[in-house]
């Protein structure tokens, strides 16, 4: 395999790597230095049984096409992976870590990974979990490459677990304030009603329920509220589309615990995962903006538009840090593999 020779080599010389995708996150974080090496070369689905709930595909594979092929048989990821466009790929679904609408209700991309297939940073090619949960035993490292920006290992074919598409999917809009909204959101999550997203903006409340048929009617007929039927909404959430997301301003991601009251700062704020995520454009500090949600039990991400790609991420505490240069020496001893583009230490 090219990819496990190069890799190899550098290696042997030192030199360091910089594994690239379709491009789409590039945006997200710090620019590692070193040589490109793409994982464009490593396409195709190389398994795909419907009956089993799993698809296994190289990791250069267009996100887009996958979606397409399960869509064709009535089924889908769970967990809604963006795009932020139409050369995104599944590895680079996984290597971000990121998740769509539904994250709070279906779980996270991790939750969905049931084995890979990697190069370390030695150029030994690994193989972790299986296709089937019934097949993964033992430690779960498949899971460490979500949200790892390729600093542990270039991926070459993941298995992702799938699910059936809804029957039905319908969105309620509600005009309420956001403290109104917050409270709405944990009220009907505490209740069998088959939801899927929620989303707060500018004094209107949105959510949305998917499953089976009666369910979904019945939840229409019980809450009322605005209907409609379109993905528009969404998709533009999911892939930052939506009018909310195009600004020169910094965009801030702001996990928090659910409940937790509107941000004292000034800006825009969208309320996503009905709570737990929070889409914040502000100019206000980095120190402020981070201190506020870390009193608040969370973390912020600058996550578009920084002064300064190296703070997008929220700094490690040493206990963290010793912990991440521990796994980094594990997979990556002589730290090749997208240097830096996590944090400046690793």
């Amino acid at each position: 395999m090219e990819l496990q020779e190069r890799i190899r080599a550098a290696f042997e010389s030192g030199e360091p790597l910089r594994i690239c995708g379709g491009g789409t996150r590039d945006f997200l974080g710090p620019r590692p230095g070193g040589e490109r090496i793409s994982t464009r070369g490593l396409a195709g689905i190389v398994s795909y049984q419907p009956e089993e709930l799993f698809v296994t595909a190289a990791a250069g594979t267009p996100l887009r096409e996958i979606e397409e092929t399960l869509a064709g048989r009535g089924q889908q990821f769970p967990f809604e992976p963006p795009s932020f466009g139409e050369a995104a790929t599944l590895g680079g679904a996984i290597a971000s870590g990121l998740s769509g609408p539904s994250r709070p209700w279906k779980g996270a991309a991790r939750d969905f990974v049931l084995g890979c297939r990697l190069l370390n940073g030695r150029g030994e090619l690994l193989h972790f979990g299986g296709e089937v949960i019934k097949n993964v035993a033992g430690y779960d490292v498949s899971r460490l490459m979500c949200g790892a920006f390729g600093t542990l290992g270039l991926m070459t074919e993941l298995s992702i677990k799938v699910v059936p598409l809804p029957q039905k999917s319908v969105t309620l809009s509600w005009e309420l304030g956001s403290e109104e909204a917050l409270a709405r959101v944990t009220e009907l999550s505490r209740q069998p009603y088959p939801i899927t997203a929620a989303v707060w903006h500018r004094g209107i409340l949105s959510m949305r329920f998917a499953g089976a048929q009666a369910a979904v009617d019945s939840a229409s007929a019980v809450l009322g509220g605005e209907p409609s039927s379109s993905r528009e909404l969404w998709d533009g959430i999911r892939d930052q589309t939506h009018s909310f997301f195009d600004t020169d301003t910094p965009l801030w991601r702001l996990s928090l615990p659910q409940a937790t009251p509107a941000i004292d700062l000034p800006g825009d704020e969208l309320t996503d995962w009905g709570g737990a995520q929070r889409w914040l454009r502000s100019s206000a500090p980095a120190e402020e903006i981070r201190t506020i949600a870390n009193r608040a039990g969370g973390h912020a991400t600058l996550f578009r538009n920084p002064a300064n790609p190296d703070d997008a991420f929220t700094p490690l505490s040493p206990a963290l840090l010793a912990l991440h240069r521990r796994i980094k020496q594990a997979f990556d001893p002589k730290g090749i593999l997208n240097p830096g583009r996590l944090y400046r230490e690793l």
